[in-house]
């Protein structure tokens, strides 16, 4: 399936309703589909097709969403470039992704002069909001173009995405995404449009990270309105939150946070239905704070995944969010607020020791998942991170409990190893994050010559 269809289906369903806002700039169904088709048709004159590689360096708009519809159109391959990343990385990703098509925002613009003669393959760049003698200005391209009325032929295995992963020691990885990947997402997950009221959705994470790609995807296909944020701040948040009646949203724990320490329980966030969080670990404190200082009515709901595996593996529901009951099942939920919850339908989870044999409940080891919407490999590796039998190693550690939930231990390479004695930091971390005074907390093993590491902590 081409995911072009995204938009294309709901838009011949519900083409009055409203699909996109971002700033001044609302969209309908149609008109945003109109636009698509405009930009497809410019991009074809310049040569995209099949397999061509389109990237974008800027922050979320409108036209961002609309350059990945158009570049999957026609069958190419999308490179949301990481706009935090330093120079040489962003050298790096245009130049392996052998970029044909850049679509860039002005203050971005400097980077590209400085490395664009490394760039063999960029045949064209297009400035989002800006023009100069040598990059044609977004809207000037669209002005000009006849609509591209064809959705590509493409093949599951075809690469739609390809999403560079933020490198801590060494460069970014390619993980490149197919059509087939995120068709098995978006349709498993949500239901297509059908002119029911379905709110709205507001995009705050990044759309070069895996929760804003699909996001962005699952909102258009289910009909509802998606609410573009060019960058998180957390009172613009609450104020779009109010203003375009937000029904859904999706935030990493920093945002959380920054969103409770901006004075939320005392704003109207009553149409809040789902407020979903991922991307990193959940501080305890933070997540047991919004569910006591924000209204009831929100359903809570915390989403693991990785962008090797196309966004969510498994979720936290809002029943465990829940903190009422007798004592007993009160203990149980909080205690059950430290796990990513269960996997999904289509997700298969194991623990595996470092003899690798599976674990049993309880026992610590290194979490590995099977999907068939993990993504095709990493775009230039010589060897599969994939098993034979289609398990891919997360290099998170975590355990399972008797009734099923997981729990992330830390990374396989932030293990502590005292005496010969695994000691997973998330673990201290959440009981020093348990104390009122502390607001953020970090375990690490430090060189001992006695135990071979002792366990060091700092707090703020």
């Amino acid at each position: 399936m081409n995911t072009a269809s995204f938009l294309s289906i709901p838009a011949s369903i519900v083409p009055e309703q409203e699909a996109l806002v971002c700033g001044s700039h609302r969209l309908t169904y149609a008109a945003l589909h109109a636009r698509v088709r405009r930009l497809a048709g410019a991009l074809a004159q310049r040569g995209v097709g099949r397999g061509t590689r389109v990237a974008v360096l800027h922050t979320n708009s409108h036209r961002y969403v609309e350059a990945y519809y158009a570049t999957a159109m026609l069958g190419g391959v999308f490179i949301p470039v990481n706009y935090r990343a330093k120079r040489p990385e962003i050298e790096y990703m245009l130049a392996t992704a052998e970029t044909r098509i850049l679509f860039i925002g002005e203050r971005y613009v400097e980077h590209l002069d400085a490395v664009r003669g490394s760039l063999p393959h960029l045949a064209a760049v297009i400035g989002f909001d800006f023009e100069r003698a040598d990059i044609p200005s977004y809207e000037s391209l669209l002005a000009g173009a006849a609509e591209h009325e064809d959705e590509a032929d493409v093949d599951d295995e075809d690469v739609s995405i390809l999403m560079y992963t933020s490198g801590t020691t060494s460069l970014p990885k390619g993980v490149m995404l197919r059509y087939g990947d995120f068709s098995a997402y978006v349709t498993a997950n949500v239901e297509l449009a059908d002119g029911t009221p379905r709110g709205a959705a507001l995009l705050c994470a990044p759309l070069y990270h895996i929760a804003g790609a699909t996001n962005m995807m699952t909102t258009i296909w289910t009909g509802r309105r998606l609410v573009v944020m060019p960058q998180f701040e957390p009172a613009g948040w609450l104020d779009l939150v109010e203003r375009e009646q937000v029904t859904h949203a999706f935030v990493v724990p920093t945002m959380m946070k920054h969103v409770l320490d901006a004075g939320a329980a005392s704003r109207n966030l009553s149409s809040l239905e789902v407020l979903s969080y991922g991307g990193a670990p959940m501080p305890f404190p933070v997540i047991r704070r919004a569910i006591e200082q924000l209204p009831k009515t929100i359903g809570f709901v915390n989403a693991f995944g990785q962008t090797e595996t196309t966004s969510t593996l498994t979720v936290l529901g809002p029943d465990d969010h829940r903190l009422d009951g007798t004592p007993a099942e009160v203990e149980l939920r909080l205690r059950r607020l430290t796990s990513i919850g269960k996997p999904l339908p289509d997700v298969e989870v194991r623990i595996i020791g470092d003899d690798g044999a599976v674990l049993g409940a309880g026992d610590i080891g290194e979490i590995e998942v099977r999907t068939a919407r993990a993504m095709k490999g990493y775009a230039g590796a010589l060897d599969s991170p994939f098993k034979a039998d289609g398990w891919l190693p997360t290099k998170d550690m975590g355990w399972i409990d008797p009734d099923g939930y997981l729990y992330v231990a830390g990374r396989k390479d932030d293990m502590i190893i005292r005496g010969g004695e695994n000691i997973a930091p998330a673990e201290i971390e959440s009981v020093l994050l348990s104390h009122p005074a502390v607001d953020e907390a970090a375990v690490f093993g430090v060189a001992d010559v006695e135990w071979g590491q002792r366990v060091a902590a700092a707090v703020r």
